[in-house]
Order: structure tokens, then C-alpha cells, then sequence
């Protein structure tokens, strides 16, 4: 299974953007999927996540950033609005065989990854 995301850019604050990622595989509606992103000088951390169809957001981007998926397209979405300069960070969309659990919000718990998709915001 390989992953790549796309969508990355540069936006105003108070912006949208939406990143997608694409799967390599017809097995992606069996997988939990998730975003990370990691911003310069600090450590990868944990977006969003969709499992068995609950989403899960970290409490900086809830109510601001939406996750879906089209299992049709094998692709997953994060949807970002509002944006704030420091949501600026390399985003990662990774997949996680454990599809019905939810509270996963650790990079180890996922087992495939994209390369990233950059994303700065400007104030």
C-alpha cells in the first residue's frame, strides 16, 4: 500500500485548503485513516482521524478541519478552514489497520505513510 497527499500550498490566514490522499490499494476501506503534521523545530502530532465512521480531531483544529473519505476514489480528505499561521507544518496522511478503534492518535499506532504535503500559512 502506498500513499501520496497532495493539495499543500501557501493561504492567507482565515483561508481554506483541502488536502487529499491517495491510496495504492482496493483494500483502502478496510484501513482507519488519520492526518499528522509536524511544523518546523517540533515533533509530529496527531490531526484528525476517521474509524469505522467516527472522526476524532485534536482539540487545536476542532471545529476547523473536517476528515472524510471516498472509498469509491480511495482517497481521504482533511478539509481546513479558518487557518491559522500556526497550522503551517508538513502534513501526513498515514493508515491504520485497527479500523474500528478511535483512540489512536500516535504515530506508532500507524503503519503506512505518505510523504507529506506542505502547508504555510501567512499572517
Amino acid at each position: 500500500v502506498q500513499l501520496q497527499a497532495f493539495g499543500g500550498g501557501l493561504v492567507q490566514a482565515g483561508g481554506s485548503l483541502r488536502l487529499s490522499c491517495a491510496a495504492s490499494t482496493r483494500t483502502f476501506s478496510t484501513y482507519a485513516m488519520g492526518w499528522f503534521r509536524q511544523a518546523p523545530g517540533k515533533e509530529r502530532e496527531f490531526v484528525a482521524r476517521w474509524s469505522g465512521g467516527s472522526t476524532t480531531y485534536a482539540d487545536s483544529v476542532k471545529g476547523r478541519f473536517t476528515i472524510s473519505r471516498d472509498n469509491a476514489k480511495n482517497t481521504v480528505y482533511l478539509q481546513m478552514n479558518s487557518l491559522k499561521p500556526e497550522d503551517t507544518a508538513v502534513y501526513y496522511c498515514a493508515a491504520d489497520s485497527y479500523y474500528f478503534a478511535t483512540l489512536r492518535d500516535r504515530e506508532y499506532q500507524y503503519e503506512i505513510w505518505g510523504q507529506g504535503t506542505l502547508v504555510t500559512v501567512s499572517s
